[in-house]
């Protein structure tokens, strides 16, 4: 495999993975209600919510990381072409 399309795969598989959390989170954070519970027999609601709000913090770190590798690499792949443009206009 030459080298663009291994830089494109790469750049895909960054995006894909991007997206798969991305989603994971927002389907994790579909349930999770802004509410304050304030009652003692409610507190299966309050376990129940704050299980959600930790799985969505373990996310939020992963999610945030793959998004800067994205951008670093939709950088790179920017800079290669015009690399490339101004390498072919000499």
């Amino acid at each position: 495999m030459t080298f663009v399309p291994a830089m494109w795969t790469i750049w895909a598989v960054l995006v894909l993975v991007s997206t798969i959390l991305k989603l994971y989170a927002s389907r994790l954070g579909r349930d999770e209600d802004d509410e304050l519970v304030l009652l003692e027999s409610s507190e299966h609601l309050r376990v129940e919510q704050a299980a959600i709000v930790s799985r969505l913090h373990k996310v939020e770190p992963i999610q945030r990381a793959f998004l800067w590798v994205l951008g670093a690499a939709s950088l790179f792949v920017a800079i290669y072409y015009l690399h490339d443009m101004v390498m072919r206009f000499r």
